[in-house]
């Protein structure tokens, strides 16, 4: 049915296949919570700035 290379072959695309399906999993649950979290505290950063500029005055 298949020859070796061919086989080979194969579990090559399946690994490649199956790391880009993890990756992507991967990617969709991280890069929100990172990018909240960026946007989270760069919020408190300026807030914070605010503050520190009223009490100033």
């Amino acid at each position: 049915m298949f020859e070796f290379d061919q086989y080979l072959g194969f579990l090559a695309f399946l690994t490649i296949l199956t790391i880009g399906f993890w990756l992507m999993i991967f990617l969709m649950a991280i890069l929100p919570y990172w990018i909240g979290g960026a946007l989270y505290e760069n919020w408190k950063l300026k807030r914070e700035e605010k503050k520190n500029q009223k009490n100033e005055a």
